[in-house]
């Protein structure tokens, strides 16, 4: 999942994106998904995020993919996004079940058959928590999967993930949806182990440790669980900060990398102060064996 970076001005910094697709295909992600929550995406203005999808898109094309986030409150809304999707050749958008469905199964199963109507592009719904989305019981994210053919991925969010991973992919109904690929994670890899053990196919973390991420799915895709487990207990820190800075972590991170120029951040939520910033830099000299070989631009 890919950051937004600005300047010091606050205005989006193309540049610097560009940038950070390039370090997320030299980490070995196996695709790119912007924007997202991650991307600090609300704080975008329509032709900014417009302009930023084009030159994601154009920077991806021919060497990863694009999952482009589609999420919206309103059906209108989300329908022009995946226009948007199909325009730039995105193998799939991501669209999050909205809070204001929450305790609303048939709205929400409605919501996307509206949704599939108009797109022949794969949909992914992903079920955040609380407040950026609303956590669906599995029972109902179930029943839209198999009543939306779109529907062929879902990403959850909503803690226990690793239960809630269990629980979808025990659901009888799931038989009879043969368009299903599959479930990710995402919650910024901070139970990617737990669950890809449970069934996941993937995770979708945000991006500041996207080598050590790729490295520990290749780990534990071929079979190496010991090795996987060493990278994820070695990155833990990091991401139990990141979970609590969120966008100031990350792009702090990336500025450190040398993969953007500025951790300008537009999001409301805490800012790190003179000791985090030195705790930061204690975590990172802690891992940097696994962070050196990983090129930029």
């Amino acid at each position: 999942m890919l950051a937004t970076p600005f300047d010091t001005n606050g205005a989006p910094d193309v540049a610097s994106l560009l940038r950070i697709v390039d370090f997320a295909v030299a980490s070995g992600a196996d695709a790119v998904v912007y924007p997202g929550v991650a991307s600090e995406v609300e704080q975008l203005t329509h032709d900014e995020r417009d302009r930023l999808v084009d030159a994601v898109a154009e920077a991806a094309h021919g060497r990863v993919p694009l999952v482009m986030g589609a999420s919206a409150q309103d059906v209108a809304a989300s329908a022009r996004h995946l226009r948007k999707a199909a325009e730039v050749g995105a193998i799939a958008a991501m669209v999050m079940a909205p809070d204001r469905l929450a305790g609303d199964a048939a709205g929400l199963l409605d919501h996307y058959r509206q949704l599939a109507r108009d797109t022949a592009v794969p949909i992914m719904l992903q079920n955040a928590p609380p407040p950026a989305g609303a956590g669906f019981d599995m029972a109902t994210i179930a029943r839209v999967v198999v009543g939306v053919a779109a529907v062929r991925y879902v990403k959850e969010e909503a803690v226990p993930c690793g239960q809630r991973i269990s629980a979808l992919l025990s659901r009888p109904e799931l038989g009879a949806a043969s368009h299903f690929a599959g479930v990710l994670g995402g919650a910024g890899g901070r139970y990617l182990l737990d669950e890809l053990a449970r069934g996941a196919v993937g995770t979708m973390p945000a991006c500041e440790l996207a080598d050590v991420h790729a490295a520990m799915f290749r780990a534990w895709r071929g079979g190496d669980r010991e090795g996987a487990r060493a990278l994820y207990n070695r990155s833990l820190p990091l991401l139990n900060f990141q979970a609590v800075f969120r966008w100031a972590m990350t792009k702090e991170v990336l500025r450190r990398r040398g993969v953007i120029d500025c951790a300008y951040i537009r999001a409301p939520g805490p800012r790190l102060d003179a000791q985090d910033h030195a705790e930061l830099g204690i975590m990172l000299d802690e891992v940097a064996d696994l962070l050196r070989a990983v090129p930029t631009g």
